[in-house]
């Protein structure tokens, strides 16, 4: 793996941009000794079996952790199936390439022709062929900065916006049964593989937290995704979630670079066209990092606190089960209880229950399963955020030994 120097200081936000493009080293000027990760070479009980320090690098291969006998991405299927886009167009897809468009939406031949090679893209999503086998950022640090956030005179008024933008952008908790392919497993691996990239490219936990939500509410949307191309959707999340977020984002070569070619150019700017019709362009989703960075403006925390609670935060996104029943507003909250109460041995501060109006009582249960999932991290198949939190940039939070009980609330 490449080697990137790090901040570190501590908690450090200063700086708001990213790396300019001069600073950049071109990938083609650099001398890059092992190749990329490729998911879906080794079976999910082999790749089990490897040890958790070969779990954290880059590799010809990544680590795995569902039971189930299968061969991740890039492998053949025994079953076709169609693809019903259940939001955005509302398309329905014969085997045969014909659509039915619902809710009256014509076009013209033209935009026809456009919107059948996306129609293409989605069926061949779902077909059980695979022939095709198918970034640099200053210190992870949301566009939406503290000191943003700290303006108290529209800190409520954000607070109130994204709110009321949580629900609209929420997956569905129970997306994965629309998916036969898929496994919780698989999922699992890709969201590890992408804090990698996010890692390596040195982009923004703002980006990575957005590229998972824009994952989860593409495949809430689509039904019958082949796992052979579970990567190619995972790639393009995060593609579209660094044009967002990021000042410079890596170029579209470095999202082939990062699959080891496991797609062309084409295929990455044929699935972000389809993907952002199935999301309909709505991109500015609340996430829990936005939420956990607000609070922690309204109610400031030692850079202990403040990390470790952006590392319980970055754990959730690990698991469907049961973090996506949770708002991100609540999961931002559980993760400051738990990091507040880890370091200070204090929970939910008066100022925050006056300011969000949630009540321990509300916020418990989230904080529970956060806590599960803090004790568990250590022995975890993929240690990917560990290992990112591991650095003294983070105060090497990772190290710090979980609360054995939680307080009877």
């Amino acid at each position: 793996m490449m080697n990137f120097s790090t901040n570190a200081h501590c908690g450090s936000h200063t700086s708001k941009e990213n790396i300019p493009h001069s600073s950049k080293v071109d990938a083609s000027q650099v001398q890059r000794a092992k190749q990329r990760t490729v998911l879906g070479v080794l079976s999910e009980n082999e790749q089990r079996g490897r040890s958790l320090s070969q779990g954290s690098h880059f590799s010809k291969h990544s680590s795995v952790s569902d039971n189930s006998q299968l061969t991740f991405l890039g492998c053949p299927s025994s079953s076709s199936y169609d693809v019903y886009v259940e939001e955005a167009c509302e398309v329905v897809l014969a085997a045969s390439g014909q659509e039915v468009v619902s809710n009256s939406y014509y076009l013209d031949n033209e935009a026809a022709a456009l919107q059948n090679e996306d129609f293409r893209l989605l069926l061949e999503l779902s077909s059980s062929s695979c022939q095709d086998a198918s970034m640099r950022s200053e210190p992870d640090e949301s566009l939406m900065s503290e000191d943003v956030l700290c303006v108290s005179e529209y800190a409520e008024d954000i607070y109130r916006h994204l709110r009321e933008s949580e629900m609209k952008f929420k997956p569905r908790p129970d997306y994965l049964e629309k998916h036969p392919e898929i496994t919780d497993g698989m999922r699992v691996i890709l969201v590890d593989w992408l804090v990698e990239v996010v890692q390596e490219y040195k982009l923004r936990s703002e980006t990575l937290h957005l590229a998972v939500n824009y994952l989860d509410r593409f495949l809430s949307c689509t039904v019958f995704v082949k796992r052979g191309k579970l990567q190619l959707v995972g790639t393009t999340a995060l593609l579209i979630a660094a044009k967002y977020e990021e000042i410079f984002p890596p170029e579209l070569n470095e999202f082939v670079y990062i699959t080891d070619s496991t797609y062309t150019n084409k295929q990455l700017v044929r699935m972000e066209h389809v993907f952002l019709k199935v999301l309909a362009f709505k991109m500015a989703a609340p996430t829990t990092n936005q939420f956990l960075r607000l609070f922690m403006s309204i109610h400031s925390v030692c850079a202990n606190t403040e990390n470790l609670a952006l590392y319980v935060a970055e754990l959730s996104l690990l698991e469907i089960d049961p973090f996506l029943q949770y708002t991100p507003s609540i999961v931002a909250a559980g993760a400051y209880c738990l990091a507040n109460y880890s370091i200070n041995k204090s929970l939910w501060p008066e100022v925050l229950h006056n300011f969000t109006g949630y009540a321990m009582a509300e916020i418990a249960p989230c904080l529970t399963d956060l806590h599960k999932l803090y004790v568990s991290a250590e022995s975890r198949p993929q240690q990917a955020i560990r290992e990112k939190y591991k650095s003294s940039k983070y105060c090497r939070v990772s190290w710090i030994t979980p609360p054995a009980a939680l307080p009877v609330l």
